[in-house]
């Protein structure tokens, strides 16, 4: 078999296939929730503990005196705890909404009808066979 088309088989099997899906919508949802977290929560948490921007908390590693993230990062390194505190809510609030989806897949993958048994085998002759002379052999 010839590298391309060991390549071609590996790449067409369904689990190749659904991953790189997941991945893709993986992706665009993780953008959704960095919006969210960035746009819609962290503005709240911020005007409910007095109108604070977590993103501009920092402590100066290199003494500098600028008020913003941006002005101290140009000026040297910077610990940046506030948006380490966005990421880490971000990732809060994620982990939560994946929990509750496979939580979800999980109930309706319980609530789906089972299958009816299979019949069994059919009997194989000679075991029928057998078991015929088995019974002749007792009387």
């Amino acid at each position: 078999m010839s590298f391309g088309s060991e390549f071609k088989e590996f790449a067409l099997k369904g689990n190749v296939m659904d991953l790189a899906v997941g991945v893709i919508i993986g992706g665009a949802f993780g953008k959704i929730v960095d919006s969210m977290v960035g746009d819609l929560i962290m503005p709240l948490v911020g005007r409910i503990f007095g109108g604070l921007d977590f993103n501009n908390y920092f402590l100066p590693l290199a003494g500098q005196t600028a008020t913003t993230l941006v002005e101290a990062k140009k000026a040297g390194a910077v610990l940046a705890y506030g948006s380490f505190i966005t990421i880490a809510i971000n990732f809060i609030i994620l982990a939560f909404i994946i929990f509750l989806m496979i939580k979800q897949m999980n109930r309706l993958k319980r609530e789906s009808p089972a299958a009816p048994p299979a019949p069994p085998p059919p009997t194989p002759e000679d075991v029928i066979l057998l078991r015929e002379i088995r019974d002749s052999l007792k009387r």
